[in-house]
């Protein structure tokens, strides 16, 4: 269990295809220091409901994997755990996208702790596992966990409570373990979170994003958690409305999630880039139908939505500039010394990633996935709704997504009316009833598989945002260059300048190619409606 490269798991590992079964484990997990955890214990919600005292077990696990890694980049974790007298192996999948709580699993008792591939339904679960000996796996780390575990029933739905402290173990690395595990065993998967945030408004706790097997392989093999885009969502003609609200709605909890390590760490501008996209897909979702259905928890959850956001667009922005403008204008003028520039807005990269993860620390941002979570499974958005909104939910999804398209395709053109003449915040306006159209497009993409026009709209309406988005980056990129103008080193404002000329050229050039853009995109049928 030595320390190798670093590696960068496979995202395809998430598109396993396996039959849905009965083991699916669905869990919520609450990070905090032990000595939070033993204030918690006895919490009155939890003494209240707990049919007994619990159960103190000492938990001794070992993951294995071959010397590749196969199982890791295929978004699998197998291990072997000792309880007491006995050795139970699970074999894990990654989140259902469709059910961010959820991971299939499969649990079989063996003889000690080496694992036991026969015990498997392998031809279910398919590669790599069909082609793998048992001779080819290896320990990769261990953990060593005292859990405290009790059951509680609540008024809709049992879950086990598991206190877990202990360590991660891979070679000489060692890494504290402090979390509380929150598993459902029957019932409503919302009950999960409504004692999440009870536990949250006693104590400052983090949503856990990773789980013990993640966190063991980023320990022993230094591997670097990649950003994770939006994965599609097979929406039917069959689904409700209200399906397809949660379906989008889980779906967004779940890209945040997977892009919090990274953003947190900053390791990959891209984890800070895509929690932003999967919070623009929210506000999208809260926008595109609060009309018909306008119950106010839209606007709970947009609001906190648009608050994180504006924490994380100032690092955004600076990795703009840091990653690729200056980098750019550099390559092309080699003779500018561009030192002094980087320098600057490296520092002030570093302090906006030192207050993003400040934010990401603090008890509002957990309370928002917690709530966020909660609308999702309790599907909130039933709440304070009239019997019209109500059966607008029941409806199939095709006939309101014709309509939403329509209105959101009239908004667009509306901002982009007198287009040349438009200002910087026009431009920023159209550009948000752009992102909107093309995350609704591209939502209910599915529903018109059947419809070449389809593809051809959503790709035109993409290359009409990238360009737009350039355009308004040169202006943010203008604000950001002015605040690095200071002292009096030559060098500096040598590169400053021109940066800034570049820009405006860009700019010129970036104009002309837009207005062609946006008149071969109004020229685009709807394929929707048809």
């Amino acid at each position: 269990m030595n320390a190798q490269q670093p590696i960068v798991p496979d995202p395809a590992g998430a598109a396993i295809a396996v039959r849905p079964g009965e083991q699916a484990e669905i869990e919520l997990k609450l990070l905090a220091p032990q000595a939070i955890l033993e204030k918690l214990r006895e919490m009155p919600v939890i003494v209240q409901h707990a049919r007994n005292r619990g159960v103190v077990r000492q938990l001794e696990t070992v993951y294995y994997d071959t010397p590749e890694r196969a199982l890791f980049q295929r978004g699998m974790s197998l291990r072997v755990r000792r309880s007491g007298k006995h050795f139970i192996q699970t074999l894990k999948l990654l989140p259902d996208i469709g059910r961010p709580l959820a991971r299939w699993q499969w649990e079989t008792s063996v003889d000690g702790m080496t694992p036991d591939l026969a015990q498997l339904p392998v031809a279910e679960i398919g590669d790599p596992l069909t082609t793998l000996t048992p001779d080819a796996l290896v320990p990769a780390f261990a953990t060593r966990v005292r859990r405290h575990a009790r059951q509680l029933d609540l008024p809709d739905a049992s879950v086990e409570i598991a206190f877990d402290v202990g360590t991660i173990e891979a070679g000489t690395r060692q890494e504290v373990l402090s979390e509380i595990e929150l598993e459902l065993k029957s019932g409503n998967a919302g009950a999960l979170f409504d004692l999440g945030t009870q536990l949250l408004d006693a104590a400052p706790l983090q949503v856990g994003t990773r789980s013990k097997a993640e966190r063991g392989y980023a320990l022993a093999f230094d591997v670097v958690q990649p950003a994770a885009k939006a994965e599609p969502i097979n929406i039917t003609a069959e689904h409700a409305v209200d399906d397809v609200i949660a379906l989008l709605g889980g779906a967004c909890w779940h890209h945040l999630l997977r892009n919090h390590a990274v953003a947190k760490e900053g390791s990959d501008p891209e984890g800070v880039h895509q929690m932003r996209i999967a919070l623009r897909r929210l506000r999208t979702i809260c926008a595109l139908f609060r009309r018909e259905i306008p119950s106010p928890s839209f606007e709970a959850i947009n609001s906190e939505a648009r608050w994180l956001m504006r924490q994380l667009g100032q690092t955004r922005d600076w990795d703009v500039f840091a990653t690729t403008i200056v980098s750019r204008v550099a390559t092309t003028t080699p003779e500018v010394d561009f030192g002094g520039l980087r320098d600057a807005i490296e520092r002030q990269r570093k302090s906006n990633y030192s207050s993003l993860q400040a934010v990401l620390d603090d008890p509002r941002y957990s309370r928002f996935l917690l709530s966020l979570g909660h609308w999702v499974e309790r599907r909130r958005w039933r709440n304070d709704i009239d019997s019209d909104a109500l059966a607008v939910l029941s409806q199939p999804m095709p006939a309101l997504a014709d309509k939403i398209l329509a209105r959101q395709q009239r908004k667009v053109r509306k901002r982009g009316t007198h287009f040349r003449q438009l200002d910087t915040a026009a431009r920023h306006s159209l550009r948000i009833e752009l992102k909107r159209l093309r995350y609704a497009a591209e939502f209910f993409l599915p529903l018109y598989t059947g419809h070449a026009p389809a593809k051809r709209y959503v790709a035109r309406l993409a290359r009409l945002q990238k360009s737009l988005g350039r355009v308004c980056d040169i202006a943010s990129i203008r604000g950001l260059l002015g605040s690095v103008r200071q002292g009096d080193q030559a060098a500096l404002h040598l590169a400053i300048g021109t940066v800034t000329g570049w820009q405006a050229r860009d700019e010129i050039a970036a104009a002309t190619t837009l207005r062609k853009k946006w008149r071969r995109f109004k020229a685009t049928p709807a394929f929707w409606g048809r």
